[in-house]
């Protein structure tokens, strides 16, 4: 179906799976990502992806990096999923 890959970008392999099934459930394709780095690779090669779920804190690219480095080229939602307590 297209429309419908969110690209999911976390550090914790935990919560990737937590939200990839709630995702799956409700039939999205989820591309998935464990750091900033891998998260570039992924997005390069999929040029369908209509949102990106992304952790702010991961090791090499984190996630305000990864949102600069793809902003010029995405102009679909991110949203940021993060443990922080401070802005």
């Amino acid at each position: 179906m297209a429309g419908n890959t969110i690209l999911l970008v976390d550090d914790e392999q935990r919560m990737r799976k937590l939200v990839r099934d709630f995702l799956t459930k409700q039939n999205f394709r989820v591309l998935e990502a464990a750091d900033g780095e891998e998260a570039v690779d992924v997005f390069m090669e999929n040029k369908d992806i209509v949102l990106v779920i992304l952790d702010v804190m991961m090791p090499d690219i984190d996630g305000f990096t990864f949102c600069k480095k793809i902003r010029d080229m995405f102009n679909a939602p991110i949203l940021f999923l993060t443990a922080k307590t401070l802005e």
